[in-house]
């Protein structure tokens, strides 16, 4: 079914379910302008919502409970029919949806690498020894400890306004964020360098955002359909496939990147210690219709060359 189809009613009201956070925010109101373009004679409305991941911000997110902090709110707001759709970094919705759930829709990724920031520093390899380096990620940290053993990386909470006033109050040497959030909020001047994919594998779904229905809501996939980028979506789908068959979660230090290259879509992964003193890798390269197997076979792949030890080590 498509926006042309014969049997296609356009949405007269559209309520979005989002976080609250200036990030979320954006992201919500982005769609709601496209839904709006798409559809001119529809209301498209937000509710806005605080999730439990909000409100924890004095523990590593590992800790507390992982990434459905931040959609369960959301999630319940579409079960009980307050709100159609909700709004999510895919990089924040658990690896595996609860059954009522979908993700119809996956749209144009922003960059999807990690960024340095620092008020002094122009890169990691400027950071004097026993600098420190603040990040929500055990797969930043991992990588980080892993090439630059002489930093000392800590955590770092708080959305992305509160990290970045930590780090100009001096609690940080430097932080490392995704750098598609600082762009979206027009803050890329803050961002020293993108770090490449070589030195900071970047974080399945990372950069994409995607809408999350009912299942049984086939109007609302109609909907969403003209939304749905094809590369990003086969790219999204392969990075949270090699997640999903390994476990990943908050707890596990683990990244999935793919990128489409000639027609081909090409899929790298890792697992490693929170500690980067041992890390595995593995590539795979294949059409992208076929991404989901080739992200299961790069999770095994990567079993096959020790992630299960490091698993058990972790777990």
């Amino acid at each position: 079914m498509s926006a042309t189809s014969a049997d296609f009613t356009p949405p007269e009201r559209i309520v979005i379910a989002t976080r609250e956070s200036r990030l979320a925010l954006w992201q919500a109101e982005h769609v709601k302008a496209r839904l709006e373009a798409l559809y001119p004679g529809c209301r498209v409305e937000l509710l806005g919502m605080t999730t439990r991941g909000d409100q924890i911000l004095d523990r590593p997110l590992a800790k507390v409970g992982g990434k459905g902090l931040f959609v369960k709110e959301l999630e319940a707001a579409l079960l009980e029919g307050r709100a159609d759709i909700a709004v999510h970094s895919m990089k924040d919705v658990p690896m595996q949806l609860a059954e009522p759930f979908a993700l119809p829709c996956i749209s144009e990724r922003e960059v999807p690498l990690d960024a340095f920031v620092s008020p002094r520093y122009a890169s990691l390899d400027e950071l004097p020894p026993g600098a420190v380096v603040g990040t929500s990620s055990l797969r930043r940290e991992s990588q980080l400890h892993a090439m630059y053993p002489m930093l000392a990386v800590t955590s770092l909470r708080g959305n992305l306004d509160t990290r970045l006033r930590k780090l100009d109050e001096g609690q940080y040497d430097a932080i490392i964020l995704a750098a598609a959030g600082l762009k979206r909020l027009g803050l890329a001047d803050r961002i020293r360098c993108e770090l490449p994919s070589a030195v900071s594998l970047p974080a399945a779904g990372q950069g994409a955002l995607g809408i999350e229905c009912l299942a049984s809501r086939k109007d609302v996939a109609a909907w969403l359909a003209p939304l749905n980028d094809a590369d990003t979506s086969a790219c999204v789908r392969a990075e949270r496939a090699v997640s999903r068959a390994l476990a990943g979660s908050c707890e596990v230090p683990l990244g999935a990147y793919a990128e489409i290259r000639a027609g081909k879509l090409w899929l790298r992964g890792f697992v490693a210690l929170p500690d980067g003193s041992r890390i595995v890798r593995a590539e795979r390269e294949g059409d992208p219709a076929d991404c989901e197997t080739l992200g299961l076979a790069l999770a095994a792949d990567l079993r096959g060359q020790g992630a299960e030890e490091i698993l058990a080590q972790i777990g």
